[in-house]
């Protein structure tokens, strides 16, 4: 690394903003950036420096203005923290050295569909959009057209044609989904749940063929599904005509959630040692579901995950936050 490239290390600042509209202590922020970045030339200084340092002068040749003008600029984005600026040694003297410090700048607004009798908020995950895995064959995933690459194949969990998948399974291992954190600071949450269509993963189908499916949001295990077996004695309501019979067709629909005291799986009290606290939801920008089939568990009969255009429900996965 050159001395130029260290000093930029060195000198570089904040690199991500996140601020949210819903928190007044984040306004006054807001509203300096906002002035920042409200002046033509001063997003040219910032495309200026997202890559390199350079001197007050070299900006004002660049953008042939006074320097003084430069400088004023400079101090704008400087007390809007997206540049940083340094003293460093030049042919006459000292000379000031500026970098852009932001990487991106991100505004949250509260303007996701909220029913304003339940104070619910909902947001829908396609099946396929799962943030990580590790998975075991059995194995697959498919769509409305059929399967995507190919049966048992874990490879194709990480296809970029996986977002397309209505319906996926898998004997052992997880998948993780992350939803956005659309948490309003400003209400008191109740309970966060989510609910999906599922089942067990069998050769073929078997209606027992009994499986322990964990979930868990942001790393906490919120419970276990024992699902009683693989349907697929009847066609889905919403399975395509290309799926095969002999394969899962439908799964049940469940709620697991965690409330103020307790992890509930369709409103029943299963797990009496978390609560809301436990989830830190406000520490993390996004919210994390995992679905499990642990290897050392009792019955490690897989699981199927529907989305809304194969089995009997006409969804995703569907996280709610609800409020007091």
């Amino acid at each position: 690394m050159s001395a130029r490239e260290k000093r930029m290390v060195r000198i570089t600042g904040e690199r991500d903003i996140y601020l949210h509209l819903s928190n007044p202590e984040h306004h006054a922020r807001i509203a300096m950036i906002g002035r920042a970045l409200s002046s033509p030339v001063r997003l040219k200084i910032l495309d200026i420096l997202k890559n390199t340092v350079r001197s007050l002068k070299e900006i004002a040749d660049l953008l042939d203005i006074p320097l003084s003008s430069a400088a004023l600029h400079i101090k704008v984005l400087e007390e809007a923290h997206l540049v940083v600026t340094e003293s460093q040694p030049g042919s006459h003297g000292s000379m000031r050295v500026c970098t852009c410090s932001l990487n991106s700048f991100h505004l949250e607004t509260f303007n996701a569909d909220t029913d304003s009798v339940n104070k619910m908020v909902s947001i829908e995950m396609p099946v396929g959009n799962y943030y990580t895995c590790d998975v075991m064959p059995t194995c697959g995933l498919a769509d409305e057209n059929g399967i995507i690459d190919a049966y048992d194949t874990v490879s194709s969990f990480y296809s970029p044609s996986r977002m397309r998948a209505q319906i996926l399974w898998f004997s052992k291992g997880f998948v993780e989904y992350r939803f956005p954190n659309i948490c309003n600071p400003l209400l008191t949450l109740e309970e966060i749940s989510f609910r999906l269509e599922l089942c067990s993963e069998a050769p073929g189908y078997m209606e027992n063929w009994p499986s322990d499916i964990s979930v868990e949001i942001n790393g906490i295990e919120v419970g276990v599904y024992h699902s009683p077996g693989e349907y697929g004695a009847r066609r889905g309501k919403l399975t395509p005509s290309c799926w095969p019979n002999g394969s899962a067709q439908y799964g049940m629909l469940k709620t697991f959630s965690v409330r103020e005291k307790g992890g509930y799986l369709d409103g029943m009290l299963i797990n009496p040692d978390i609560g809301l606290e436990a989830l830190e939801i406000g520490n993390h920008h996004y919210i994390s579901l995992k679905i499990l089939v642990k290897e050392d568990a009792r019955h490690a009969g897989g699981v199927n995950i529907f989305g809304e255009k194969y089995g009997d429900y006409p969804q995703g996965i569907i996280m709610n936050l609800t409020y007091q």
